[in-house]
């Protein structure tokens, strides 16, 4: 998956600052790189973009069914080829009840690589955000923050006992 951002802070500066209970401004780089990297650490443990954002994907044009790999979908705006957007009646797409995003070309002439371009997240912006996930980020951050110095280890059991209800798994 390309074109989209890496994940979005899910929290403020000030809110981690509050909870970290950091009062002066000498620390809000640090505090800036740890939200994003609790940020990102977040999403890559539930398996969901979380903030909505835009993603392109290129695939083979086939005519079974492919799962795309950005989750959840909210849309799938285009597919392409060769740089070009190929007519509506080329291909199907669906969406299902879990945000997985699938795309089949119909069209047998149509071959190669095919780029799906759409967006996905759970929400559209920081306040959409289940409060337990975003209560997680600021826990990490404050551990983070805490263990700087030293080694940080494995995320704390608190922090993904709040994530693990929103967890998506992939099953082998």
């Amino acid at each position: 998956m390309t074109g989209g951002s890496s994940a979005e802070p899910l929290v403020t500066l000030a809110e981690a600052q509050a909870f970290a209970r950091v009062e002066t401004g000498e620390e809000e780089a640090l505090l800036a790189g740890l939200i994003r990297s609790a940020s990102g650490l977040c999403e890559a443990f539930i398996g969901h973009a979380l903030i909505e954002r835009g993603f392109t994907e290129a695939l083979t044009a086939s005519g079974d069914w492919q799962k795309l790999g950005a989750s959840p979908v909210r849309s799938v705006n285009s597919v392409s080829s060769n740089g070009m957007p190929l007519p509506v009646s080329t291909y199907a797409i669906d969406v299902d009840s879990r945000g997985d995003g699938w795309v089949r070309i119909v069209d047998p002439a149509v071959s190669g690589i095919i780029e799906v371009s759409g967006t996905t997240g759970i929400a559209t912006d920081r306040n959409g955000i289940p409060e337990p996930i975003r209560h997680g980020v600021l826990r990490l951050v404050a551990h983070l923050f805490a263990a700087r110095d030293g080694d940080g280890g494995s995320i704390p059991a608190a922090i993904t006992a709040l994530w693990r209800p929103y967890r998506r798994m992939a099953l082998a």
